[in-house]
């Protein structure tokens, strides 16, 4: 009599856990907003990003591996899967976290600029894109990529604004991909380590364009980055810096701090609040905790 109930009890308990799941991943799947994830991962980048109907995107990855354990805290448990990582450029503090992304989770394409290195992270990360059979593609300006499911007059998108061509030999700063995300009317604008040259480059060619919600502050805030011509075009609400506490490099550098303030321009710093998430409603922005 009592291992009949001890057999109930488990068989209860198991379909109170299967039943737990079913409904979390229900609810995990309902969303009627944009998530933009500037993740915690220290003196490096990774953005995580994902639509209403579940395209999941990661930008850069971090300076290691500590970019798995943030995206635990923006993705389900159960979802090992995200549909494209962009490599802005082969840096370490960008592109070591991604091999193991690429290790641990399914990708189905990579977004990279095609500048070359001859690190031995760059080296493991084309390796393993090689080996799962991922699909590889250059960012070239004028490329579109649509985030909708509908493709009708898609109003939610990346657009590539660099490069323009062939950058397999620049410097790899130089080479950063330079991706404009457009949800309904808000917008971001991700530039990896692009330093002044090519931000002058981008404020010549797009103008007015560039205007924005959320610049991703170039660079983890060198002064190599965030000319005031450029600011001045992107006309951002807010600024996000990726940055570990206490960083060898001075990150951001207070020429910018003090450029921002003349801008009277908000500053998010990772070292300070940690992972800063934006939502959007394709109408208005929020930031969550």
């Amino acid at each position: 009599m009592e291992k009949m109930k001890n057999i109930k009890l488990y068989t209860l308990s198991l379909l109170f856990c299967v039943n737990f799941v079913v409904w979390y991943a229900v609810f995990a799947e309902q969303r009627d907003f944009l998530t933009v994830a500037f993740l915690d991962v220290g003196q490096g980048d990774a953005i995580f990003i994902e639509t209403p109907d579940g395209k999941q995107i990661l930008i850069d990855g971090g300076p290691n591996n500590s970019v798995l354990r943030q995206l635990t805290k923006v993705m389900p448990f159960y979802d090992r899967s995200i549909d494209m990582i962009i490599l802005t450029h082969p840096d370490k503090d960008h592109l070591e976290g991604l091999v193991s992304v690429l290790e641990n989770y399914e990708i189905n394409f990579v977004l990279e600029s095609g500048v070359n290195s001859d690190s031995n992270e760059y080296a493991e990360f084309e390796k393993i894109v090689s080996e799962k059979n991922i699909k590889k593609v250059l960012a070239r300006q004028g490329m579109n990529i649509s985030l909708c499911k509908n493709e009708k007059n898609c109003q939610n998108y990346f657009e590539i604004l660099f490069p323009v061509g062939d950058v397999s030999e620049f410097e790899t700063n130089t080479a950063s991909v330079v991706l404009k995300l457009v949800y309904g009317k808000n917008s971001f604008l991700f530039t990896g380590d692009s330093p002044q040259a090519i931000e002058k480059y981008l404020a010549e060619s797009f103008g007015k364009e560039l205007d924005i919600d959320v610049l991703k502050l170039g660079h983890h805030g060198s002064k190599t980055s965030t000319s005031d011509i450029f600011l001045g075009f992107t006309n951002p609400e807010y600024v996000v810096a990726s940055v570990g506490k206490n960083n060898s490099y001075g990150h951001p550098h207070k020429e910018i701090l003090d450029l921002l303030k003349q801008f009277e321009i908000d500053l998010l710093r990772t070292d300070n609040i940690g992972t800063i998430i934006f939502e959007s409603d394709g109408q208005s922005l929020k930031i969550r905790n």
